[in-house]
């Protein structure tokens, strides 16, 4: 065995020397491994038109030349059968965009191109895989993950703002008129019917409200977001409150009307004022509450829509935001009920059906406003509580105002107490 051994190691060595030219000139030689030395000439067969077959020399392929170069070849030399090169899949080649899924059940040189998902690119011919963009991102045209688009109330290229921002304004300007026209008529019957003060407080926190709806546009802010909810429910709710107040009014003003009534001890600035801070403080208790717990904060929604970023405001507590908004759904309700209840007493300088009126407009705007908030998302939630906020001022505004400021500037002769007790209700 080991003379074996020994012979084939000696005759690998003389192997190794053989270095010679064959017949066509081709070195024949072994390399350190024992390998014969090779060159292998390509040819390309042809038949032509006459039958005559040819034969051409497109490339070699030399075992003994560098990893690498030992193939030549020339591609522009092959004839083809129909002069179209063959190619070696059964598919066309997959674009960018596009990843490589196997057919089952056939080679693998056939195959399907899927288009990525949304999210997913591929900027390579033939992929076989897509790669997902990151949350802020999306795919564009050029199949590049670019920034997602940020959408919010924007001041500069959002039309509804600009229209929101006019309404708001000229709803303020229209109220501040009003409340002018009260105050240059503050002594007139119409004006000092049902507590002239409550009505300035009315005006007032009509005006506030609607100044309320700039806290709801532009890019949301700690501040904004932490103000506009408890901002304008403590507003509204000082507004229902005096509402509230004026009905109260009414009703024990007829009530201490008749002989021997013991009501007539609670006439006075005094009950209405304790309504109005009482309803308005438990409110502003609500929101310090909810502010000191679980405040509103900015937040970018990456995952509501997967092509942009929605730039809201985060109510941090849920159920505090319900508590404000069903709190004011109470004191109109409430409001509702007493004005209900008083819109047919006599009494010459009653309002309670103008108060019932716009109870009715407040609640039925608050009662459709849940429903479409919870149904739309992004931002046409701010726009749903933008419009239950001027709707609900304007209706406040149109029921109790509007007929006073009728009878102050177009009927003046019945604001006075005969043209007044003509009247059944202002």
């Amino acid at each position: 065995m080991l003379t074996a051994i020994a012979y084939i190691s000696s005759l690998s060595e003389y192997l190794r020397r053989v270095h010679f030219r064959d017949p066509l000139g081709e070195d024949v030689h072994f390399n350190e491994k024992g390998e014969l030395s090779s060159f292998y000439f390509i040819l390309n067969y042809a038949s032509l038109i006459n039958g005559i077959l040819t034969q051409k020399v497109v490339g070699y392929f030399n075992t003994s030349a560098q990893e690498g170069n030992q193939l030549e070849f020339n591609n522009e030399k092959i004839v083809w059968k129909n002069s179209d090169i063959p190619v070696s899949t059964c598919s066309e080649q997959c674009p960018p965009g596009y990843k490589r899924t196997i057919k089952p059940g056939i080679h693998k040189c056939c195959f399907e191109c899927l288009k990525c998902s949304k999210g997913e690119i591929t900027n390579e011919t033939d992929s076989v895989s897509c790669l997902k963009c990151p949350e802020d991102q999306w795919p564009n045209d050029m199949n590049e993950c670019v920034p997602k688009p940020i959408e919010f109330l924007s001041y500069k290229n959002d039309p509804t703002v600009f229209i929101v921002s006019i309404i708001s304004v000229l709803c303020f300007v229209k109220t501040s008129t009003i409340l002018g026209i009260f105050i240059l008529f503050r002594d007139t019957p119409v004006v000092r019917a049902n507590n002239q003060t409550l009505s300035f407080i009315l005006l007032v926190s009509i005006m506030l409200s609607f100044l309320c709806v700039f806290l709801f546009l532009g890019r949301p802010t700690h501040v904004t977001c932490m103000l506009r909810q408890t901002s304008f429910g403590i507003i509204f709710s000082v507004a229902i409150s005096s509402i509230l107040a004026k009905t109260i009014m009414v009703y024990m003003a007829f009530k201490a009307t008749k002989p021997g009534s013991s009501w007539r001890k609670f006439i006075g600035v005094k009950i209405t004022n304790c309504v109005v801070f009482f309803c308005s403080f438990l409110q502003v208790l609500i929101s310090i509450i909810w502010l000191s717990t679980s405040s509103p904060f900015p937040e970018k929604n990456t995952h509501l829509y997967q092509d942009k970023i929605i730039f809201q405001c985060n109510e941090g507590s849920m159920l505090a935001f319900s508590i404000l908004l069903g709190y004011m759904g109470l004191l109109a309700a409430v409001s509702f009920i007493v004005a209900f209840l008083a819109r047919n007493l006599p009494d010459r300088f009653n309002e309670a059906k103008n108060i019932t009126f716009s109870m009715l407009v407040v609640c039925s705007v608050w009662v459709a406003f849940i429903p479409s908030y919870m149904s739309v998302t992004g931002k046409n939630t701010v726009l749903v509580e933008i419009f239950a906020v001027i709707s609900s001022s304007v209706g406040i505004l149109g029921c109790i105002f509007f007929p006073k400021c009728y009878i102050i500037l177009v009927r003046p002769e019945l604001n006075s107490k005969s043209g007044l007790s003509r009247q059944k209700a202002l």
